[in-house]
């Protein structure tokens, strides 16, 4: 018996060991292994030669038995566009299942792959017409030794611009591409990012979702992966666009919308991995960002420059119906704010749930809670006022809840079928907070015209000059779809039509004046939309979701497009709980106020919980403070002007990151919320630390004046670092020397 308990003890220990072991091993290990490039060899390479189509070249170079395919451009014959690792494959396919798990519109991504070619050989390279391409065959080798087809091809758009595709046949269904980097280059762009500007070193999957609560935050993250599963992460955003531009100059653009993730963690090469056995983007050259901007933008459209009505004053976003608004625009009118609007979300009422107060999804004017709207509205228009609303493509069943509806939008969309379905065919409800919704099904022609109607209707004619066109991000991998298209392709192309739904019901009411701003969005959306949003930052100072990424997300989203872009003032996500309590301070909200002067547009939002906010209204200091930032915005308004058409025309953003116009300077690489340019000609150095009455400004090259002292800074090439005053009232913002009359008019603005 002694001898079956020792012999017990030891399998229990051992067991335990192996327990331990297995544990460790589960959490130390890369839940994403580095896919590596193969080698290249083959027939098509046995010669160094030049392939040529329209202003690209196609480079086969052969040094110490090494072949190279390098892609340059005829204008500047030294300039590399993209290009391969020397003995290595520029593709690859492989075979991978993916596990998607879904909470209130968060996703998580679980790939397995089950194999992986990358060994690359080159059969042919050719040279084609009509049009002109550059076309290489041959095969991907995989472990086994067996093989599978592919075909790349490189066909010109423009000079400046250039479609690869790599397409792989057979059972694939990934496509890599594997492209030549340095240790201190930069990777910019990627649409909205809100924690780093260099993703240099990153991982970084692209899908539209949730941005998440907390981001990395704690311990806010993980109480909402507690609670919701909607904790995020560093890297998960409402608009991630798969697009880089670097340091070197070099630009890519997939096309694609299935699921990608850009590589960037070696030092040499990065990759490029599409959910498809087909990859299809394009490669820019340029030799500024500004050039690079440009040319990307001629592929995803362009924003319109914005009215003149919305950015001649603030926009301010409350609710609590028609005497509340009068009362807040009479305290705002007596210290002479600036106004360009009232926008009034909860138009359609409002609901409490355990998330704070949201709104009844049933888009119809709450008479009740607006009683003499039309009266409201008119006097507001007889001051120059205009009136923004809200709405969402979600429809909620509200007809035993709410007793003053007049339309049941939920009942007519499932009767007619214009929602998503399930697999067995019902409509496919989505929990959001302590509720569910239906979600419009946009590949339905008659969905659309519905969902188009309402707009025009229930919007456009009670007055409303703009809306929130929120939501977009929510549609389920397993859902059906009218048209029967995956929604694994249509995921992330859904926030592109809400978009194009929304700009196509403006026009048919032949309102081009009206303004609707969206939070989600993909490659093609900056053609649609009319303005973007940040989404709903939480009421904090963190660099994971506070008031450090309402600049990050600016200076990275404008590279990729998204040219007219702002964050709520003061953010939005409010919690209460008892480990940790995130409520708006009054310090928080000041300096909000102060980098949002220099936005695209100045607008406010209560958040979710507005009573443990503080607001604009709470306090005479606070009004003063907010009226004078609103007479900054103001003065600004004949500069943003001519940024607006820059948009237009150049696709370059209202906002930008200091690399855009100081490429050359790596000290701009790695500054993202402690700087941003307005423009060219104005440097803005927000105080985003709590308690800081001091801020260290870099200056690049340049002189540089400072708006509020009139103190004069000047840079070499090298740069200058200095730590300035910044006292609340008084933030870090200076004009570049040679521009005295705008200088000027914002100081006499708030003298």
């Amino acid at each position: 018996m002694t001898r079956i308990r020792e012999n017990k003890k030891a399998l229990g220990g051992g067991l335990l060991i192996i327990a331990i072991i297995a544990g460790l091993y589960f959490w130390l290990r890369d839940p994403h292994p580095q896919i590596e490039p193969g080698h290249i060899s083959g027939e098509g390479l046995k010669q160094s030669t030049t392939y040529t189509a329209g202003q690209f070249t196609l480079e086969v170079v052969n040094a110490e038995d090494k072949s190279q395919l390098i892609v340059r451009n005829l204008a500047d014959p030294n300039h590399v566009v993209f290009s391969s690792l020397p003995g290595k494959s520029l593709a690859g396919t492989g075979r991978a299942n993916m596990a998607i798990h879904e909470s209130r519109g968060s996703f998580t991504i679980e790939e397995e792959f089950e194999e992986i070619c990358t060994d690359q050989i080159v059969e042919s390279i050719s040279e084609r017409k009509a049009p002109d391409t550059i076309l290489i065959r041959g095969s991907f080798v995989c472990p086994d030794d067996s093989r599978i087809a592919y075909q790349m091809r490189f066909i010109p758009a423009t000079d400046t611009r250039m479609l690869v595709e790599v397409q792989a046949f057979e059972k694939s269904n990934r496509t890599f591409l594997f492209l030549e980097s340095s240790e201190e280059e930069g990777y910019f762009g990627f649409g909205e990012q809100f924690t780093y500007f260099n993703l240099k070193g990153k991982r970084l999957p692209i899908l539209v979702q949730e941005q998440g609560i907390g981001r990395g935050a704690e311990p806010i993250t993980t109480g909402a992966n507690i609670t919701a599963g909607a904790g995020g992460d560093w890297h998960t955003s409402y608009a991630g666009v798969p697009h880089f531009i670097t340091s070197r100059m070099q630009s890519l653009m997939l096309m694609n919308y299935e699921y990608s993730v850009f590589d960037m963690r070696k030092d040499n090469y990065t990759v490029v991995e599409v959910a498809s056995p087909r990859l299809m983007g394009e490669v820019y050259y340029g030799k500024t960002p500004g050039d690079l901007v440009t040319a990307a933008t001629e592929y995803t459209g362009r924003m319109k420059a914005l009215p003149d009505w919305l950015h001649k004053g603030a926009v301010i976003g409350m609710q609590g119906g028609t005497d509340v608004v009068r009362e807040k625009l009479a305290q705002l009118q007596k210290n002479d704010t600036p106004l360009a609007g009232f926008w009034l979300q909860d138009w359609v009422g409002q609901r409490k749930t355990n998330f704070g107060k949201q709104l009844w999804w049933n888009w119809e004017l709450d008479k009740d809670r607006y009683p003499n709207w039309d009266q409201l509205v008119a006097d507001l228009n007889e001051d120059e006022i205009r009136v923004l609303t809200y709405i969402n493509p979600f429809i909620a069943d509200i007809g035993d809840l709410k007793d003053n509806i007049r339309r049941n939008l939920f009942e007519e969309a499932k009767d007619n079928g214009y929602l998503i379905k399930t697999q067995e065919g019902e409509p496919y409800l989505i929990l959001n907070t302590d509720f569910h919704a239906g979600l419009l099904d946009l590949t339905n022609p008659e969905a659309v015209a519905w969902i188009k109607s309402i707009i025009k209707e229930e919007l456009i004619a009670v007055g409303s000059a703009g809306w929130m066109a929120d939501f977009g991000e929510a549609l389920p991998f397993d859902a059906v779809l009218y048209s029967g298209e995956s929604p694994a392709t249509y995921h992330n192309r859904y926030p592109e039509v809400w978009a194009r739904i929304n700009r196509e019901a403006i026009q048919e009411a032949g309102r081009e004046d009206i303004v609707f701003f969206t939070r989600s969005g993909f490659t093609r959306s900056p053609e649609f939309s009319t303005l973007f949003w940040l989404g709903d930052q939480l009421v904090s100072w963190d660099k994971y979701d506070g008031i450090k990424t309402a600049i990050t997300g600016l200076v990275s989203s404008g590279l990729s497009g998204y040219s007219l872009n702002h964050s709520d003032i003061g953010g939005y996500t409010t919690i209460t709980n008892p480990i940790a309590d995130y409520h708006r301070s009054k310090e928080l909200f000041l300096r909000w106020t102060e980098l949002s002067a220099f936005n695209a547009v100045f607008r406010t939002h209560e958040g979710n919980r507005p009573e443990e906010n503080h607001q604009f209204h709470s306090d005479e200091e606070t009004l003063e403070h907010f009226a004078k930032f609103a007479k900054v915005y103001t003065a600004l308004f004949d500069y943003r002007k001519q940024l607006f058409e820059e948009a237009e025309t150049l696709g370059w953003p209202v906002v930008r990151p200091l690399f855009f116009h100081y490429p050359e300077d790596r000290n701009t690489y790695n500054i993202h919320y402690e700087q941003f340019l307005l423009g060219s000609e104005i440097l803005v150095a927000p105080v985003v630390d709590e308690g800081d009455t001091t801020k260290q400004v870099y200056f690049p090259e340049g002189q540089w004046v400072h708006i509020f002292t009139g103190e004069s800074f000047e840079a070499g090439k090298d740069g200058l670092t200095k730590t300035i005053d910044a006292p609340i009232g008084t933030p870090p913002a200076f004009v570049k020397k040679g521009n005295e009359e705008l200088l000027t008019k914002i100081q006499e603005a708030i003298k």
